[in-house]
């Protein structure tokens, strides 16, 4: 029997990647170099997940100073580079599941609003034996929800709309996949949770990467 799908588009933060300590540790030393106040690792996982910039901005609130907000996310790029391996790792099961995904054929590929210049070295080092195509925000493609960057990673894996999931953590990642037309498939254990995964109209929210692998008839 033909399977239903046949490619996987991976958001990256909170869904592949527990990325929150670094990405904590990186905006508070931006903060901390222009003297403003830090956050703790829950209020950075609120922040997340529309882009570094929206990060630095929800970070500086109520600040909204623009000459400000260009000073800490310049320096908020230059740290977290340096910083963005200290602690971050792979969700528990997900080279299990990459593994068979790639062994049984699957295309796969990721789709992050994490800046170009951070995704590729990060897949590379974690996950470069199985995803061969990553991609985040640059100057030519916009950030998620837009699904510019989306439908071109799509088109490099040369699948259909119809037989692509789309699968993150968080209502930005679940209305990106509707833009581009492809299932909305949430993930629970990333930044956000179940509930809102559901209110934003996620087609089908899974508990643990495994099930990514029954979805799929593997």
């Amino acid at each position: 029997m033909k399977r239903r799908f046949d490619a996987v588009i991976f958001d990256l933060d909170g869904t592949l990647l527990n990325t929150l300590n670094d990405l904590t540790d990186s905006i508070n030393a931006a903060l901390e170099k222009y003297g403003y106040p830090t956050h703790s690792r829950e209020a950075v996982r609120t922040f997340i997940g529309s882009g570094s910039e929206m990060l630095v901005r929800r970070a500086l609130a109520p600040i909204t100073d623009e000459q400000t907000v260009i000073d800490v996310h310049r320096s908020f790029k230059e740290i977290y580079p340096q910083m963005m391996k200290n602690k971050t790792a792979p969700y528990d099961g997900i080279n299990e599941v990459l593994a068979t995904l790639s062994s049984n054929g699957i295309k796969m590929a990721v789709m992050s609003n994490k800046p170009h210049a951070a995704v590729v070295p990060l897949i590379k080092d974690y996950f470069g034996d199985y995803i061969p195509l990553a991609a985040g925000a640059d100057k030519d493609t916009p950030e998620k929800p837009n699904p510019t960057g989306t439908l071109r990673v799509l088109e490099k894996l040369g699948t259909d709309k119809g037989r692509t999931i789309y699968m993150g953590d968080s209502d930005i990642d679940i209305f990106t996949a509707k833009n581009a037309g492809l299932f909305a498939l949430g993930c629970s254990w990333g930044y956000r949770g179940r509930e809102l995964l559901e209110k934003s109209g996620a087609d089908l929210v899974i508990d643990s990467p495994y099930e990514l692998i029954t979805l799929l008839g593997l």
